[in-house]
């Protein structure tokens, strides 16, 4: 196979899949890690590997052009949890980058929440996992991407905001009615991050973000999803203490079962408020989004429904 090679962690995740259709369409060849339960994307070269795997990560490496770091974990049993993917993952692909792939541009997909890793576990693992690569590979080479919350087809956390949305009759504020969170479309934040994976890298950190970077508020987010389903449920102010509350059983939880996605870190997440992208953080002459809140709900509410999920 001839053309420009990129190499892929998290190829198989919500937002990884979505990259790959993008780069595919823009001449790239593919190179993915895939674990060994994995389904990878059926043009894509697997290496069957763990993140944790040097061997199979200087395979991933070797000789790419590109290698983009997407694999992430975004809930996890204990805070502890999240370290070996959002830190050691990142620290031992840029590693395998420097050694197998001396030219290539690395680009790090992060998250916004990076920006206040005060807040949550998460968002801390998110900062140290950019300290990590910061510290092997040379800004010349580096990207770093903070996306904010991605939803779209395939999006198994979104979900529950719509099946909510179908079926209760009145929806709880995740946070203050002040908040304003940024949001994208997946194949719009793909397609973001395939926009910087021609340009060179100079260390920098962007955000990504819809037409609206400043942010939605919950009211219109709810709002938003209820008439992507065809409904009208009322929203109810949440006390702050209830959030709390709400994130503290989710981390109790998880730690007897399975993770869970909504813990005490993600409660102050949603209370902090101030989700919203600053325009020095937007990467300057990006192409525009395909997709605004409206057609971007109602596109996902079709996937859900065409696959039973909804």
């Amino acid at each position: 196979m001839t053309g420009r090679l990129a190499a892929l962690t998290g190829a198989t995740g919500f937002l990884g899949r979505s990259l790959c259709e993008t780069l595919t369409s823009r001449g790239w060849r593919l190179r993915v890690l895939a674990r060994p339960d994995a389904r990878p994307p059926a043009d894509a070269e697997a290496i069957v590997g763990r993140l944790a795997d040097e061997g199979a990560l200087a395979r991933l490496a070797e000789g790419a052009q590109l290698v983009i770091h997407v694999a992430g974990l975004v809930k996890a049993r204990t805070p502890a949890g999240f370290g070996p993917v959002n830190v050691l993952g990142a620290r031992h692909m840029a590693e395998a980058a420097a050694r197998q792939a001396p030219d290539a541009r690395f680009i790090l997909v992060s998250s916004l929440s990076a920006r206040e890793p005060q807040l949550s576990a998460y968002a801390a693992s998110k900062a140290a996992g950019e300290a990590a690569a910061k510290a092997v590979l040379a800004p010349e080479r580096l990207t770093i991407v903070r996306p904010p919350a991605i939803y779209g087809p395939g999006d198994r956390e979104t979900l529950a905001l719509f099946r909510a949305a179908a079926r209760l009759p009145a929806l709880p504020s995740p946070g203050p009615a002040a908040a304003r969170l940024a949001l994208i479309h997946v194949s719009d934040a793909a397609a973001q991050i395939a926009s910087l994976a021609e340009r060179p890298a100079n260390g920098a950190t962007w955000a990504l973000a819809d037409a609206r970077p400043e942010g939605y508020g919950w009211r219109q987010i709810v709002d938003e999803a209820a008439r992507a389903v065809g409904r009208r449920p009322r929203l109810l102010p949440t006390p702050r203490a209830a959030i709390l509350a709400l994130g503290a059983a989710g981390s109790l939880a998880g730690r007897i079962g399975p993770a869970q996605i909504m813990t005490l870190g993600k409660a102050r997440e949603a209370l902090h408020g101030d989700w919203g992208v600053r325009p020095e953080e937007l990467a300057p002459g990006l192409e525009p989004p395909r997709f605004d809140l409206a057609s971007g709900f109602a596109d996902a509410v079709a996937w859900y429904r065409a696959q039973g999920w909804l």
